[in-house]
């Protein structure tokens, strides 16, 4: 099942726009801070600051680029489980014509059902109930093709439909831990902490010198919000707006049609 944290309790939206004010109280205060640092020590120069904050942005960087790849793998993984589910259904589909009536209809009326069910469980808020209902479906298909197998004379044809509904219930269990396979949260709290003690920091360089530039921050705020705000994009998987497509599990339910019942 799909796993939680901290920052799920805020929309993609708000995640940047919290992230944009802290970002800006915190340049601010680093401004106000280096300023009365000036004031109190005549003469103090930025001296270490901008290696520092250099240092700091190096170390950020790194530290974005690793977790853009990690939750980039992640979002590619579960993009690419839809298409191989979507693969395994339909040559499951097909190839149930190979079981005897009326095991082979009532296999493909099970995957008529199935298939909405696996559409839904990346956009429906009742996603617990789609995986339970996927499972009960698939539990069926299993027992008519252990009764078919039990009985039929053809077992090389019973085999490879096996071999193939076997490869779809292993691409449900694949499909909904990739679900759950998601960035470690303490890694994205460490981004966001860090970009906000760097912006700090940027300020209080600025307040040592008394000079600052309102525009080069709230530039360099928007660029750091709109990376970390992508990578918590791309590391929901049930909202945002980059989704996996779901073409290849419609254009299977269009091919098979929907439930007859």
């Amino acid at each position: 099942m799909l796993t939680t944290q901290y920052l799920d309790a805020l929309p993609i939206w708000a995640v940047f726009v919290a992230f944009a004010i802290v970002a800006m109280v915190c340049y601010e205060a680093g401004f106000l801070l280096g300023r009365w640092w000036q004031d109190r020590e005549p003469g103090e120069q930025e001296g270490p600051t901008g290696v520092i904050v250099g240092s700091i942005f190096a170390l950020l960087a790194f530290l974005l680029a690793v977790t853009m790849g990690m939750a980039a793998d992640r979002f590619d993984t579960r993009r690419a489980t839809v298409l191989a589910e979507a693969n395994a259904i339909e040559t499951t589909y097909l190839r149930a014509g190979y079981l005897p009536e009326p095991a082979a209809s009532q296999i493909r009326e099970l995957l008529r059902e199935y298939v909405p069910l696996r559409i839904r469980s990346d956009a429906s808020g009742d996603l617990r109930s789609d995986i339970q209902q996927s499972e009960v479906l698939l539990n069926q298909m299993w027992s008519i093709a252990e009764g078919v197998a039990k009985t039929t004379n053809q077992g090389d044809l019973t085999s490879t439909f096996i071999e193939s509904l076997n490869d779809t219930i292993n691409l449900h269990e694949t499909r909904v831990t990739a679900a759950s396979a998601r960035v470690p949260e303490t890694l994205v709290l460490l981004l966001f902490i860090g970009s906000v003690l760097s912006l700090g920091m940027v300020g209080y360089g600025a307040g040592l010198t008394k000079r600052r530039s309102l525009l080069t921050a709230v530039v360099l705020v928007i660029a750091l919000g709109a990376v970390l705000t992508l990578v918590v994009d791309l590391d929901r998987p049930l909202e945002g707006l980059v989704q996996v497509s779901q073409q290849p599990l419609i254009d299977i339910q269009q091919q098979i049609g929907p439930p007859q019942s």
